[in-house]
């Protein structure tokens, strides 16, 4: 955040900074978590978000904040389909607008979830900085490494470059990935198959010897015809774990780290901080993501980013994927930090989880239920259950987030919210 003035929150998850924009779909879907960004506002701050915010929920995270409903504006945008924010406020005829909140706003910068080109032109219309940098200049300047590194290829080159452990992989085009494969699985039981740019396990395949023997590898339309794919041996993994770091102006810092919870490598939520059985691995981690961070600041990057990892079952640790943006974690931590500050849990243990519910909710429906079973976050002793994301367009799609002083409280508050809730088994 920039402490030293007024943000625009900018929640582009709409961008071609980590899929490509022709996924709409999966962008679309994404853009449901945009809500959480309230809890990053302050007093004169602006938000600008795909899609409306319930009232119960904004004045749910103003008596969290205390930053009271309309001491923050929110600039709510209509959906206009898989087109990135910056064209859909356009479309909206929101731009003057937000200028015009902007031009109130003295030293104000934008704060977008994801720096890519359309974000840095509505800087330009707005005549702002993009935070954390001093100009639009010197964050135009970083783009190119931004959309680098959140490729895979772009990634694996990074990591060899610094020294990262790495699965055994390679780089190869849309028409030669089978063969590829193939090739691969005359060595390693079974590869995992990714699009170059994609996040969340979008598009990604494993695939076993037997899975080739009498049929072809289909693969998701993702990237195009001659897109960029990376076939890489598929590591025989004990635990998913990521690091989340920024670079400012004063260097590269660690700001938490934790263990990911994935379906067939698709995120489903996170624990942090990471659970003993990966504390052998912590340090190298830690280094791995210092040298990373290195690297992008050469490259004129500041902002957070993350680096994520594999423990394989024999304990060595395997450099993942880079996240050069805000993660789906960056906020969530934000609002921990925030909602404990003060309070007598001062080293918190958290998760942020997803649940289908058996039958729809409205917000205050779902919050009244936390109350009754008293997991609701309860400020004073700093732990509880929040509902951070706003209700779900469809009712039954929840994301929270349970915050404990241990990694115990957690899980079993985890166990109480799917009995308050009754969310799927397994869901």
């Amino acid at each position: 955040m920039n402490e030293a003035g007024p943000v625009i929150v900018f929640a582009n998850f709409l961008s071609d900074l980590a899929v490509d924009l022709g996924e709409g779909h999966v962008l679309e879907q994404w853009a449901h978590q945009a809500p959480r960004k309230a809890w990053l506002l302050r007093p004169q701050d602006v938000f600008v978000t795909p899609g409306a915010l319930s009232r119960e929920f904004l004045t749910y995270v103003a008596e969290h904040t205390g930053v009271a409903v309309g001491r923050a504006t929110v600039v709510e945008v209509p959906p206009a389909g898989a087109v990135a924010l910056a064209q859909a406020v356009r479309q909206a005829g929101l731009v003057e607008q937000v200028r015009v909140l902007a031009r109130a706003l003295e030293g104000a910068a934008l704060l977008p979830t994801a720096l890519d080109a359309s974000t840095l032109g509505f800087a330009r219309d707005l005549a702002v900085t993009v935070h954390p940098y001093p100009t639009i200049d010197a964050a135009a300047g970083a783009l190119s490494a931004a959309m680098l590194l959140n490729t895979k290829a772009g990634f694996r080159d990074a990591a060899e470059q610094v020294d990262m452990r790495l699965p055994a992989g390679r780089v190869c085009r849309r028409p030669e990935v089978e063969t590829v494969v193939r090739e691969m699985l005359q060595q390693y039981e079974r590869v995992v198959v990714k699009p170059d740019r994609s996040a969340a396990g979008h598009g990604l395949r494993f695939v076993g010897r037997d899975d080739l023997a009498t049929a072809g590898l289909v693969l998701d339309p993702v990237g195009g015809p001659q897109g960029v794919w990376v076939v890489e041996e598929c590591v025989d993994v004990a635990e998913s774990v990521s690091i989340q770091m920024e670079n400012s102006s004063s260097g590269t810092r660690a700001l938490f780290s934790g263990a990911m919870r994935t379906v067939r490598g698709s995120f489903t939520g996170y624990a942090s901080p990471l659970p003993p059985s990966c504390a052998h691995v912590a340090g190298e981690l830690r280094e791995w993501g210092m040298k990373l961070g290195r690297h992008l600041s050469d490259l004129g990057y500041l902002g957070p980013f993350g680096l994520d990892a594999l423990v394989a079952a024999d304990g060595v640790l395997y450099a993942s994927e880079s996240n050069v943006r805000r993660t789906a974690t960056t906020t969530p931590h934000a609002m921990v930090t925030r909602l404990t500050a003060g309070s007598s849990n001062a080293q918190p243990a958290w998760s942020v989880s997803k649940g289908r519910t058996l039958r729809p909710l409205g917000f205050e429906d779902a919050l009244r239920r936390l109350r009754q079973r008293e997991l609701a976050f309860d400020p004073a002793r700093g732990e509880g259950v929040v509902l951070y994301a706003d209700a779900p367009p469809d009712g039954h799609s929840w994301r929270y987030a349970v915050i404990a002083a241990h990694a115990d409280g957690v899980r079993e508050r985890e166990e109480g919210v799917a009995q308050a809730l009754v969310l799927e088994a397994g869901a």
